[in-house]
């Protein structure tokens, strides 16, 4: 079959063809910057989940340490149980914790408290001394410590 074709039409089809590949280009540009975006998305996705697993590795890690810590500390407490300890005040204001009133006496004297001036909590007012030593003692109950020499406690009211 022979198909004869004017200027006209060809001059159409040219200009057709010429709309075609520029449309093409446009598409073309358009679908390399989604792509361009979608790679940088990725690569911040990825960088942010290396991250993620980083630090989730680094909590995991000190989480086991303060399970152990806390696991010491526990078994720590259990053999202090009924024991006491000497919380060494000075003037009135914590200053440390010793396991017997010669270590308070010691590291007092290391402090420039001077080796025999101790006197009881009786004979002055506590702000005014420099040292005092007092003891205190685990309670279980309490999962803390309490003054050997406060009174126990009553609930207030008729409770507990």
């Amino acid at each position: 079959m022979i198909r004869l074709v004017t200027r006209r039409r060809m001059r159409e089809l040219t200009d057709h063809a010429h709309q075609a590949r520029t449309r093409a280009q446009e598409v073309q540009g358009q679908a390399d910057v989604a792509y361009a975006a979608h790679l940088r998305a990725q690569a911040a996705l990825t960088e942010r989940a290396v991250s993620a697993e980083s630090d989730a590795a680094i909590l995991r890690e000190h989480v086991g340490e303060l399970h152990e810590a806390l696991t010491r500390v526990r078994a720590e407490a259990s053999r202090l149980e009924g024991r006491s300890l000497m919380l060494l005040l000075c003037f009135g204001e914590p200053h440390s914790i010793h396991l017997t009133r010669e270590d308070a006496y010691a590291y007092a004297a290391t402090q420039g408290a001077p080796v025999n001036a101790w006197v009881t909590t009786a004979e002055v007012q506590t702000e005014r001394v420099p040292w005092r030593c007092v003891p205190f003692t685990y309670d279980p109950a309490t999962t803390g410590f309490r003054s050997v020499l406060a009174p126990a406690v009553r609930a207030v009211g008729g409770a507990g």
